[in-house]
């Protein structure tokens, strides 16, 4: 067997089961299976091993889904990719072969189901990696984050239960000026460069990551800047997107592995972690710019949306949106939520006259990283925070943000009931970084790291 050309990456991970995503490689006229073998850390015999058949109407992809597994626990995985020399061969005859797995050996752990416990995740976003001629040049600047993130991974406590990608985790887009990605082939080798650097492919393979897209997987702005001759360029974005970062989500929201991968209605979904639950939006391609109902999520996304908010007895709800919900920018927030005042300001009444507490908005997008504090001038039980992070890796082209990029000298939204004030409860981060968020019973802790892993700075969130 060989090492998977992209992956192994662990996604949706729950207490009793986990999605590995791997990818090997084409072989003209014969049978490619990609597999997977596991046991508990410290055990010395392995499962007899799932294994996929590879197509290339997946790009030699697939997810493998381990079931059964206990919570709470470390297992050892190897994974690997081969084709066996008789083409008759099935998924359930490959697994009586002696197959020589690669020496490589992974480790994962499964979610407590103690509710309460402390839990730790890493958010970052924008993470750009530069490519010309389909050629990656200085990979290494676009990776070495990765490796701070999996050295804090390896000795932190409480454990990292997942990591959340929140936009551009490739730019399509980076020559978009010259000669812009279009074909789907194109697209895939973005992916495959970007994500199979070594320190990127250390950390997922360890850590569960939970990813949704911004902009840059298609184009910059989109869909505000769709061109007549972009649908061709949407439906290739879309198609690799859907392989390499949703396919291994909680999108695909059956657990079987028989019925994994069907196709999708939607982009946006929930996961949760004891009484910690996170709402992933899709506040990209489901945009209306229409004057008379401009909506940055659909009607569906927004009603389930606040159906959350209201019903779900989650002590901290996360709400993931790649584009900031505040503060606002004084210049280019159009691409933001500030360009959708009465779809957010829907959103802040919910929280505001349901008493819904600790929704907390996460972010990235503006190239810098910040907490900020939410109130409401008549209402004292209103509150909502925010925590930025981003970018892991800019580009020398792009600037970072500060805190002069941002409106804090007047409300966020006038009502009659009242005026939405908000404030910076944390310097503004202006370089490469990544967020370290500790859920404990009392706060959150926000821990800004720079590229080298050294502590920028630290922010205390209460719980109430």
């Amino acid at each position: 067997m060989f090492k998977p050309t992209v992956g192994p990456i662990i996604g949706h991970t729950t207490t009793d089961q986990a999605r590995i995503f791997v990818r090997g490689k084409f072989q003209k006229d014969a049978l490619v299976f990609a597999g997977i073998r596991y046991r508990r850390h410290g055990e010395e015999h392995w499962d007899k091993g799932t294994f996929k058949r590879l197509s290339e109407v997946r790009d030699m992809s697939d997810v493998i889904i381990l079931d059964g597994l206990a919570a709470d626990t470390e297992y050892d995985y190897q994974a690997g990719w081969f084709s066996p020399m008789n083409p008759m061969h099935t998924v359930e005859t490959v697994q009586e072969l002696p197959l020589q797995w690669p020496r490589e050996v992974y480790r994962m752990r499964t979610q407590s189901d103690q509710a309460t416990t402390p839990r730790g995740y890493i958010v970052g976003s924008c993470r750009y990696l530069g490519m010309t001629g389909g050629v990656p040049w200085a990979p290494h600047l676009g990776d070495r984050i990765f490796a701070s993130i999996s050295s804090l991974a390896q000795h932190c406590t409480p454990p990292i239960s997942a990591m959340l990608m929140t936009g551009d985790q490739v730019y399509v887009d980076d020559l978009n000026f010259l000669a812009p990605d279009r074909e789907y082939q194109d697209i895939l080798a973005k992916y495959r460069t970007a994500f199979s650097q070594p320190h990127i492919t250390q950390l997922m393979s360890g850590v569960p990551t939970y990813m949704i897209l911004d902009d840059h997987e298609i184009e910059d702005n989109w869909p505000a800047n769709k061109s007549r001759y972009d649908d061709y360029l949407y439906k290739n974005a879309m198609a690799a997107y859907e392989l390499y970062q949703v396919s291994h989500g909680p999108a695909h929201e059956s657990t079987t592995p028989e019925q994994h991968g069907q196709p999708l209605k939607k982009y946006w979904y929930q996961f949760a972690n004891g009484d910690l639950e996170w709402f992933v939006t899709d506040s990209r391609t489901r945009r209306n710019l229409a004057n008379r109902d401009r909506r940055i999520l659909d009607t569906e996304q927004e009603q389930a949306l606040c159906d959350w908010l209201i019903h779900s007895p989650a002590r901290v709800k996360f709400v993931v949106t790649s584009v900031m919900f505040f503060p606002d920018r004084k210049r280019l927030g159009d691409d933001a939520w500030q360009a959708f005042p009465e779809q957010r300001l829907r959103l802040l009444e919910t929280i505001r006259t349901h008493r819904i507490r600790n929704v907390i908005f996460i972010s990235g997008d503006v190239h810098g990283s910040l907490t900020s504090r939410l109130t409401h001038s008549e209402d004292s039980e209103m509150e909502v925070h925010t925590i930025v992070s981003s970018p892991l890796c800019n580009s020398k082209l792009l600037p970072y943000a500060k805190a002069s990029t941002f409106t804090l000298d007047q409300p966020l939204a006038r009502t009659a009931a009242g005026d939405y004030r908000h404030e910076l409860t944390s310097e503004v981060i202006s370089q490469d970084n990544f967020a370290h968020l500790v859920v404990e019973a009392q706060q959150i802790r926000v821990n800004y790291h720079d590229r080298d892993g050294k502590l920028l700075q630290s922010t205390g969130i209460p719980l109430r």
